[in-house]
This record gives C-alpha cells, sequence and structure tokens, in this order.
C-alpha cells in the first residue's frame, strides 16, 4: 500500500510538470562485430510557474534516455526569480566556453532566443525576455550557462534587504 501512495505522488508530479526534449546525442562504440550505439538526451522540466530542472540520460534506446534524463531533471528543480512575464534584471551565465546573456523585456515582446535556451525558459514560465548565445553553442554547455545565468537572478527586495536600504534608495 505504501507502494501505490508513492506511485500515485510520482503520478501527480508528472502531470504538474512539463518537460522539453533539448537534444539528443547519438554515440558509437566499435566492437568486433561492428558498431554499437547508445544514446544520450538533454531534457528539461518546468511547471511553468518559476520551477525548472535539467537532466542528462544515457541509454541504448531514445526514449529509454528520455525517461531517465527527465527523472533526473525532476530532482535538480530550482526556483527562478521572476518579475511579472520577464526576469528583474540583466544577467550573463557562463558554463565552460559558453556564455548566455539575458535582458528584461516588456510585454508582448515574447521569447527571443535559440532553440536551447527557449525550451528552458518556456517551461520556466518566462515569456518575455531577450537572449543572445555568445562564444559557443555545445547544447550542454549553453543549458548550463543559461541555468548559472537563471540561479544569478534575484529580486529588488531581496538585494535591498541584503543592503540594508528600501527598494526606492536601490532604483534611484
Amino acid at each position: 500500500m505504501a507502494f501505490e501512495r508513492q506511485n500515485n505522488r510520482d503520478n501527480r508530479e508528472g502531470d504538474e510538470f512539463e518537460d522539453k526534449v533539448i537534444h539528443i546525442n547519438r554515440c558509437a562504440k566499435v566492437v568486433k562485430g561492428g558498431r554499437r550505439f547508445s544514446f544520450a538526451a538533454i531534457v528539461v522540466v518546468g511547471d511553468k510557474k518559476g520551477q525548472v530542472g535539467v537532466g542528462l540520460g544515457k541509454a541504448g534506446e531514445v526514449p529509454e534516455a528520455i525517461k531517465k534524463a527527465g527523472k533526473q531533471a525532476k530532482k535538480n528543480l530550482m526556483k527562478v526569480s521572476m518579475a511579472g512575464t520577464s526576469i528583474p534584471h540583466e544577467v550573463v551565465g557562463e558554463w565552460g566556453a559558453s556564455r548566455v546573456l539575458m535582458k528584461p523585456a516588456p510585454e508582448g515582446t515574447g521569447i527571443i532566443a535559440s532553440s536551447s535556451i527557449r525550451a528552458i525558459l518556456e517551461v520556466a514560465g518566462i515569456q518575455n525576455i531577450l537572449t543572445k548565445s555568445i562564444k559557443r553553442d555545445n547544447p550542454h554547455n549553453v543549458v548550463r550557462a543559461t541555468f548559472d545565468a537563471l540561479k544569478q537572478l534575484r529580486q529588488f527586495s531581496e538585494i535591498a534587504a541584503a543592503r540594508g536600504k528600501t527598494v526606492a534608495e536601490i532604483l534611484e
């Protein structure tokens, strides 16, 4: 009975999260009889309310790799600081040789981003943003750089509290 309750909870969690496949990579291992193929998938999961996570899954079959990546993404969820439907301030995320620049945008702009970054922002619930992928475009590094940028986001109220000032004093 405890297993059934656990299983039901997993099903409920799966219903509230949306997942998107960012990249699938086919790897080949050469053996005596020929080539053995395996697959690696990068999947992003989010609730469109500010929670987002990323996972990497590897398996012999594509659906199995996607399933593994989705499971790992749900374990790596993080909260994204948002200002309405955009982000509170400009930020640059770095990972490896990749850099991702993110700027807040006014209502109606939409998501101006590459496919990897767009998938992350859509499942996070951000609707108006300008982004630019600078330097390298390796999907693994771009995804990690995007998450680095999202981790750096902070609300003005948090910054003001840390400095011991009011929000009005900071915005001047």
